[in-house]
């Protein structure tokens, strides 16, 4: 499913659609969902939110503007326009409900070395798919749609 195709599923603002994508938003990939964390605030911490993706659609945050507002939240937004993050939301929920996983791309996956793996390196928990560490760093890149 195309990234044009899921935000036409989705309803939002273009406030929203321009913060989901200038805001410094981390993700990682649980068994739960994408959980989204914005950067841009002082404490990152305090403004992490899980997003729930179902059939390969954001359909619902743990923000408070989610639940407050008619339309998609900008972590909802920030999920769907990263097609290869949206893709690894949708994989993973699939294996995790007894689905099979698909092989790694042989050219995008790296060994583990302690030398150059990140302190916060999360990708064995990720199906696969890179943790934002170690994309940052440089020591493995994200999956090509």
């Amino acid at each position: 499913m195309s990234s044009n195709n899921v935000l036409s599923q989705l309803t939002f603002t273009k406030r929203v659609a321009k913060r989901a994508q200038y805001e410094a938003l981390e993700f990682s990939l649980t068994t739960r969902g994408v959980l989204v964390r914005n950067t841009s605030h002082a404490k990152p911490a305090d403004h992490e939110y899980l997003v729930t993706v179902r059939n390969g659609i954001p359909i619902a945050c743990e923000c408070p503007a989610d639940a407050r507002y008619d339309g998609a939240c900008k972590h909802r937004v920030g999920v769907a326009i990263r097609t290869p993050l949206l893709q690894a939301a949708t994989d993973h929920s699939l294996v995790a409900d007894g689905g099979t996983q698909i092989e790694n791309n042989p050219e995008t996956h790296v060994e583990d070395s302690a030398s150059d793996q990140p302190a916060d390196c999360d990708c064995d928990e990720l199906g696969g798919f890179p943790c934002w560490p170690c994309v940052r760093s440089g020591r493995r890149d994200l999956p090509e749609e």
